[in-house]
């Protein structure tokens, strides 16, 4: 491996903790930025599984501060950059935050990587970028429409990795995940939305639009990608998506988490689970003939098959009590 050492920011989020314990098992040397708060927690990663415990670095600080950013990224071959502000509902109350976040926070990596020399630095993007898909499956050729202020931040970003990298030959990538779902994620996320009700114990679940299709990706897949992406030279200066190959709408997804938890369920409409009509998007479907190409990624948890496999796991997960006691179901979290 030609990067030794790797810092993941946002380590203490959903994505970033399986990446980090995917790292320690790929033998990378591994240092996790997570969000300074007063209760010294590490997020997710104050529950790493058995095997990466006490194998990894933690570092603790705030994306938004480019003096604590760059001391963090000291010694690092690579960083791989997912710290951000990502729920959408949210970034109608608060754009100035995911200003301050997805962007001058990914100002700050790419500047303290032009002046440390890092090897690799991968950027996450989003498939919100995109808009609702004008073809499908969407290619990486097809045209950016942000429909929400969080979209609109995770395209700046996004563009001023890549002028990076065109104006200082800055070594970057940006990854275009599509909805990855998995244990660990947001009660924001409409996956942990239905199993945490249900799981919970109720039988109306509060959803907003049901005809919307997303393209869900297992977190493991989206993790290999990340590191497959890092050690991939002819990524520099590209944009690639990682997804499942396969579609489904919201309401069918419903459907497929209540027959694989044994349970009748009734949808309840819930106005304020809806986004404002225009920012809606309706169809997601990732093409990921790109990410095949480069780096030999596919998802192991693709189509129809793959993804009940991934629900399932998700559902277990959920239905432990110790991790259900972490999630305010009974709530609707922006």
């Amino acid at each position: 491996m030609s990067i030794k050492k790797v810092l993941v920011t946002g380590a203490d989020g959903f994505i970033g903790s399986h990446l980090t314990e995917s790292l320690v098992r790929a033998g990378y040397d591994t240092r996790a930025f997570v969000m300074y708060n007063s209760l010294n927690s590490w997020g997710w990663l104050d529950y790493p599984d058995q095997d990466v415990k006490g194998k990894f670095e933690v570092v603790a600080g705030d994306i938004r501060d480019p003096h604590g950013v760059a001391n963090a990224m000291e010694g690092c071959d690579a960083v791989l950059h997912l710290a951000a502000l990502i729920a959408i509902p949210f970034s109608y109350n608060s754009p100035d935050s995911y200003v301050a976040t997805n962007i001058t926070g990914t100002l700050n990596v790419l500047q303290a990587a032009r002046r440390l020399g890092t090897k690799r630095v991968i950027c996450t993007s989003t498939s919100e970028t995109y808009g609702t898909a004008q073809y499908a499956p969407i290619t990486e050729e097809h045209p950016i429409s942000a429909q929400s202020p969080y979209a609109a931040t995770k395209v700046a970003a996004d563009q001023l990795a890549l002028s990076f990298q065109k104006s200082f030959g800055t070594p970057v990538t940006v990854l275009r995940p599509f909805n990855t779902y998995g244990p660990r994620q947001s009660a924001r996320a409409v996956i942990p939305t239905i199993i945490g009700q249900i799981a919970a114990g109720h039988r109306k679940i509060k959803l907003g639009a049901l005809n919307p299709t997303r393209d869900f990706t297992f977190v493991h897949d989206t993790a290999q990608g990340f590191i497959l992406a890092m050690e991939c030279d002819s990524c520099i200066g590209e944009v690639t998506n990682i997804g499942s190959d396969f579609e489904i709408s919201i309401k069918n997804t419903v459907q497929l988490i209540a027959e694989t938890m044994g349970v009748e369920i009734e949808i309840v409409s819930d106005e304020k689970r809806l986004r404002p009509p225009e920012s809606e998007v309706e169809r997601l479907f990732a093409g990921v003939d790109k990410a095949r190409r480069l780096f030999g990624w596919s998802p192991k948890h693709g189509g129809i098959e793959g993804f009940s496999k991934g629900i399932s796991k998700t559902a277990e997960w959920f239905q432990n009590p110790v991790n259900l006691a972490a999630y305010k179901n009974d709530q609707y979290n922006i």
